[in-house]
């Protein structure tokens, strides 16, 4: 909902501050029309329903995996493609994965949204209705800035969401932003004290490497990234989540495990997230799951904490990296 023409239109109409907040309190809570807003009057919700979208985004269709795993392709009001997911498991946490950006401006080889034509940054209130629309089908209780783009290239958008997140039950402390090293944003994020999880997208252990799988890395290198992390969790103490897509004869190797533990210092600063990689029109294959279990091995024998990623939604296009607006 785009909640600053919300505010326009119950102010010019010469409404009491209070009914934003009847408003808002029933669309966090899910509602598909105003008219199951009861505590509204009749003529305000008739108002509203004619002036004011409940969402700023408009489907154009949903995709469902064998696993319950469920892809929206939205559209902004001038067209620009939008997919968030929306993940089940079995523990009954419902986690959705947002994107911040209409596709994404940097490039990174393995990733399908890099291939797409980047849009824009897309506004707080079109985060916020893409979580929106989940909401409206049941309860969601985590979310993952890991969709399209790079939020920490829109994080006064990203930041503004995360405000508004808590009332459809989505708390600071279950919502993390992934990113790929964009080192102003980690260092505004460290100063905003949101207490939101910092994920870093490393996927290579040396700068030569990351920078032929991630352009960024010859803007932002390797040790200054790390840096800038080691100095978010001294200043907030909350653990940061390094993301490591798993490459077969490329980043998967022994040497490059051990070369990898070695960079995690300190080690409660860091937990590691091996990633199997999901098929795009990238040249990679991915690891075995030998090879992801002799890895993992070699970061907990040296002390790092380890987890292998569970995929969801890869027959459908909706895993770690696949995103990339197909029509």
């Amino acid at each position: 909902m785009d909640l600053d023409l919300l505010d326009r239109t119950l102010e010019e109409r010469g409404e009491p501050r209070y009914r934003h907040e009847q408003v808002w309190s029933w669309v966090a809570r899910g509602v598909g029309s105003y008219g199951e807003m009861s505590d509204l009057p009749a003529a305000l919700r008739a108002l509203l329903e004619e002036q004011v979208p409940l969402s700023t985004l408009r489907l154009e269709r949903e995709e469902r995996s064998r696993d319950a795993t469920v892809k929206a392709l939205l559209r902004t009001r001038e067209g620009h493609a939008v997919e968030t997911v929306s993940m089940r498991y079995h523990d009954g946490r419902r986690s959705l994965c947002l994107s911040s950006q209409s596709g994404c401006p940097l490039t990174c080889s393995f990733c399908a949204t890099g291939r797409m034509r980047f849009a824009r940054n897309l506004t707080r209130d079109e985060i916020v209705d893409q979580a929106l629309h989940f909401r409206r089908a049941g309860r969601v209780d985590h979310a993952v800035f890991m969709g399209m783009g790079e939020p920490m290239m829109n994080l006064d958008a990203v930041l503004g969401a995360c405000e508004l997140l808590p009332a459809l039950g989505i708390t600071n402390r279950r919502t993390a932003i992934s990113t790929v090293g964009w080192i102003p944003g980690i260092e505004r994020l460290t100063q905003s004290g949101v207490p939101v999880r910092l994920a870093l997208s490393l996927h290579a252990p040396e700068d030569a490497l990351r920078s032929e799988l991630m352009a960024v890395n010859e803007r932002y290198p390797l040790a200054d990234v790390l840096d800038a992390c080691r100095a978010h969790y001294a200043a907030t103490r909350r653990t940061v989540f390094v993301e490591y897509v798993m490459l077969a004869a490329v980043n998967d190797r022994y040497e490059q495990a051990l070369a990898l533990a070695r960079l995690l210092s300190p080690r409660e600063a860091f937990k590691v997230n091996l990633i199997p990689y999901n098929p795009t029109d990238s040249p990679y294959r991915g690891s075995s799951r030998e090879a992801i279990a002799a890895f993992r091995a070699v970061l907990e024998g040296r002390g790092v904490r380890v987890t292998v990623r569970l995929t969801r939604g890869r027959d459908i296009a909706a895993a770690c990296g696949q995103l990339a607006a197909t029509t």
